[in-house]
């Protein structure tokens, strides 16, 4: 009899141990299994070594593509004579302005028109696919023009929904601790716009 309360007893002894055993331990959270981690190292690239997302990473690598967007313009520049530059680049901001001043000024919400915005990103990259085929086999000088002109509607559209979305005072908003993403997009318009009048007005060296 007491052989078999012990061997009962071991059963259940080791059934709980047993059922323990399947029980998993919680995982650890986020902040337990990064602390003290870096990303997993592939080779020498800069950005796969040990890349933390800290404000001053960010801002390195914003401040590297802002100077190779620089440099790639003045590259397009250096191929037009500077008279036309010099234009394009005066009436660049003279748009710049006009386009801030309407922003401060209008009752207009540029920002609830991002479909129609998107819209006009499609067709525009639709017909800089059809041109990237078309012109190289014959050189269309119209064809050419009006894509230039319709980009630089775009962009000028872009530039007043991007500064009433830096204002904060329309339908959608940035927040203030975003400045770094907002002086950017601006910058981009900016360059767009002047690329795109490069192109429209710009005589190029013979």
């Amino acid at each position: 009899m007491t052989q078999g309360k012990l061997s009962l007893a071991n059963k259940s002894t080791s059934g709980s141990t047993s059922g323990q055993a399947l029980v998993s331990p919680t995982p650890p959270s986020y902040e337990e299994a990064t602390a003290g981690t870096s990303a997993p190292c592939y080779n020498d690239v800069e950005m796969l070594t040990e890349f933390t997302w800290d404000d001053r990473n960010i801002r390195r690598v914003f401040i590297r593509k802002t100077l190779s967007l620089s440099y790639m313009t003045g590259m397009l520049s250096s191929f037009y004579n500077t008279k036309s530059v010099v234009m394009c680049l005066g009436i660049t901001v003279a748009v710049c302005l006009v386009v801030t001043i309407f922003s401060f000024q209008t009752k207009i919400d540029v920002t609830s028109y991002q479909g129609v915005l998107f819209i006009f990103c499609m067709v525009m990259v639709i017909s800089g696919l059809v041109l990237a085929f078309v012109l190289p086999f014959q050189y269309v000088p119209w064809l050419d023009a009006t894509y230039a002109a319709l980009g630089a509607i775009l962009f000028t559209m872009f530039l007043a929904f991007d500064t009433q979305l830096l204002m904060g005072n329309k339908r959608y908003a940035m927040s203030p601790e975003e400045y770094v993403f907002a002086t950017l997009n601006i910058y981009l318009d900016i360059i767009y716009i002047f690329s795109f009048f490069l192109q429209i007005f710009g005589t190029k060296q013979e």
